[in-house]
């Protein structure tokens, strides 16, 4: 799949989850995902929740439209974007360097 493709109008984005971290960012590429650093802990959901609001800032989206569709319980997740704006998810992307 790589980081990221289109299904329509949806964005799949590869993630990999660094919870616990200093502060809240989208980092590089690592391999075929895009690094998010999150402060929140993997424990009841709150780093996939951590995760959902910090994408839906990055895009522009409400939360509501950003399911994680593989790795729930994993660092490594696929996350489904409905709708987002290309121009928006290209300008993220591209600052996105290999870490």
């Amino acid at each position: 799949m790589g980081a990221w493709r289109w299904e329509g109008e949806d964005l799949l984005l590869a993630v990999r989850v660094q919870p616990r971290a200093t502060r809240e960012r989208i980092g590089g590429l690592r391999g075929e995902a895009v690094t998010v650093h999150l402060t929140a802990p993997p424990v009841e959901g709150a780093a996939n929740a951590a995760l959902r609001k910090l994408l839906a800032e990055a895009l522009d989206v409400a939360p509501g439209r950003i399911r994680i569709v593989r790795g729930e319980h994993s660092r490594e997740k696929t996350v489904r974007v409905t709708g987002p704006s290309r121009a928006r998810v290209e300008a993220l992307l591209a600052g996105c360097a290999p870490e």
